[in-house]
């Protein structure tokens, strides 16, 4: 990746930043904004708390939406439980930890760029 396109990637990264901070009132961390993802892809809003392992499916949802952007899940439809549904088309490339991190940075830019929830600048 060039380096003119990391330097952009990590300006957008940080305004992604600053808006949830500013919305949420925290500063969020990579988690939490998967998390928020998976909330606005599932499209329901709750009275109650969502569980521990709600959490943890919102934030596959999440991955996988935004890794869907690469091709490496398709969107099959809804689960049981009317959830967004998600199947591996291409096997994930095997990648360090940083190396993952940057790719699901990249791809949340493209989600936040996408679904047009913050003009960049």
């Amino acid at each position: 990746m060039a380096d003119g396109l990391i330097q952009e990637i990590r300006d957008k990264w940080l305004q992604i930043i600053a808006f949830v901070e500013e919305n949420f009132d925290k500063k969020p961390d990579l988690n939490a904004i998967l998390f928020l993802i998976g909330v606005r892809e599932l499209g329901e809003l709750r009275d109650t708390p969502f569980s521990k392992e709600e959490k943890v499916h919102l934030m596959h949802i999440a991955t996988c939406k935004i890794l869907s952007y690469s091709g490496y899940y398709e969107h099959v439809g809804s689960d049981q439980n009317g959830w967004p549904a998600w199947q591996n088309i291409i096997p994930l490339p095997n990648l360090g930890y940083l190396e993952q991190e940057n790719l699901i940075r990249q791809h949340i830019v493209e989600y936040f760029e996408n679904e047009e929830i913050i003009q960049f600048h």
